[in-house]
């Protein structure tokens, strides 16, 4: 059917002052009087929501028109509104009942908590906040992509059904179209018999695949959904996500760093330039300073401390944590925290880290003992990009995967990158849903997602 969109009108009032319009909606508010009656009316297209003005002596309500979430379409006359808190309303002269709602509708001003609103992922979405992350959401995206488009890199779509786990840590999940099957003698003969010939899984990453688009494009990068099955239950991990991945054939760690800075900050910057009405949602309801704090990102130089400086920090801060600080263990989000809400109060990145506690295919530092990695930690979240420069030599990539127990068979075209012109590369990985808990305030990862995917959850 034939209508404005909601955005167009507030976006421009004055070229609609005074002109027939058509606009359609959910009811998100409704207000009666005597003589007049209002509906707040959203179409989706903002987060403002249009007034909708009643006179009751010429205009017929129909039965469900005043119940808020039904869906209406409205004729009538945009007109300067005398509200100093809008610019523009519509004088209605019909409104038509397009779905009615009944009064048990969930989404209730009494039942709004974050809680209560993920029992209810089909239709949290039409809430204001939801509507503000949500929104924020497709803006970041797009700013992800224009990033790279506008710096020549080649957007590269990597599988999302392999045959190998890119870290090695084996937390991935089954692909099969066997399922229970009890008449195979052994996972060999079962995997043999299943689809592929062979074991396969979801993705939890596409740089492996990513690095070998590099090797022939030199810039490359991915976006597009991982899955790692963690026993996690946590506010900051998800079962399913998505990722970008940049490849940089030709760049060293400090490249990738200098890269991954001025990702971060585009990106934030771009959603402070077209999300302002959202992040002042967000601001007023969920993380007071957020804007505040979003543009000290933008304006400041990124901290760099080495993690072996970083554990003696730690342990000289006088702070109880809950995990041991020791060389060689990984940093846990508390400490994460201390280093960039208290030491630092901006963004650090942490670099060097032991090779133990990295991924096989990170470059070996001269000292033997650290990789050439960093992760990326922000204020209030702590890590949100784990980058490295990869491991350009061939043996000493063949004896990292050896050393762990890795099957060679599944890393054989990996290995022959190594081989045919290797050069110096690397990377990193954001999540997105790790960087929009950021900007956007929320603190569980669950927020940030549609329909979130984790342990026992699949809705």
């Amino acid at each position: 059917m034939k209508h404005t969109d909601i955005k167009q009108i507030m976006t421009k009032p004055e070229e609609y002052f005074g002109k027939k319009v058509t606009v359609c909606g959910w009811i998100r508010s409704f207000r009666d009087s005597k003589n007049m009656a209002f509906i707040a009316l959203n179409d989706g297209t903002t987060l403002s929501h249009l007034q909708i003005v009643i006179d009751k002596s010429a205009v017929t309500l129909p039965e469900g028109a005043t119940r808020v979430g039904s869906s209406v379409k409205i004729d009538g006359q945009a007109v300067k509104s005398f509200n100093k808190n809008q610019v523009v309303e519509v004088n209605a002269e019909q409104v038509t009942l397009l779905g009615d709602c009944p009064l048990d509708y969930p989404i209730q001003k009494a039942k709004t908590s974050l809680d209560y609103l993920r029992t209810l992922p089909h239709l949290r979405v039409r809430t204001n906040t939801f509507n503000a992350v949500f929104r924020i959401r497709s803006k970041i995206s797009a700013a992800i992509h224009r990033y790279f488009q506008e710096r020549d890199y080649i957007y590269a779509h990597t599988p999302i059904i392999t045959g190998s786990d890119c870290e090695g840590a084996g937390k991935i999940f089954q692909v099969t179209t066997l399922g229970y099957a009890p008449e195979y003698k052994s996972v060999e003969e079962y995997n043999a018999a299943d689809f592929f010939g062979q074991s396969a899984g979801l993705t939890v990453s596409g740089q492996l695949e990513g690095e070998v688009m590099a090797t022939a494009f030199g810039k490359i990068y991915t976006f597009g959904p991982t899955f790692r099955a963690e026993n996690s239950n946590t506010t900051r991990h998800a079962a399913e996500f998505w990722q970008i991945e940049p490849e940089v054939a030709f760049a060293e760690l400090d490249d990738i760093i200098e890269i991954a800075t001025e990702f971060i900050k585009y990106i934030i910057k771009a959603v402070i330039d077209e999300c302002p009405d959202e992040l002042a949602l967000l601001e007023r309801f969920y993380e007071p300073g957020l804007r505040a704090k979003l543009q000290k990102v933008v304006d400041d130089e990124f901290a760099r401390v080495d993690y072996t400086e970083a554990i003696e920090i730690l342990k000289k801060s006088g702070k109880e944590f809950v995990y041991p600080v020791e060389w060689g263990l990984d940093l846990q989000t508390e400490h994460e925290r201390y280093l960039t809400d208290v030491v630092y109060n901006r963004p650090v990145f942490v670099v060097n880290y032991p090779k133990d506690i990295k991924s096989f295919y990170m470059k070996l530092n001269p000292d033997g003992k650290t990789v050439a990695a960093t992760d990326l930690l922000v204020p209030g979240v702590g890590e949100i990009i784990g980058c490295s420069e990869r491991e350009a030599d061939y043996d000493k990539l063949l004896k990292a995967i050896n050393d762990r127990g890795m099957k060679l068979s599944d890393y054989e075209n990996y290995l022959d990158l190594r081989k045919y012109g290797s050069v110096p590369h690397s990377g990193f990985g954001l999540g997105l849903e790790r960087i929009l808990m950021y900007v956007t305030g929320m603190g569980n990862i669950r927020d940030t997602i549609v329909f979130p995917r984790a342990k026992g959850e699949l809705r």
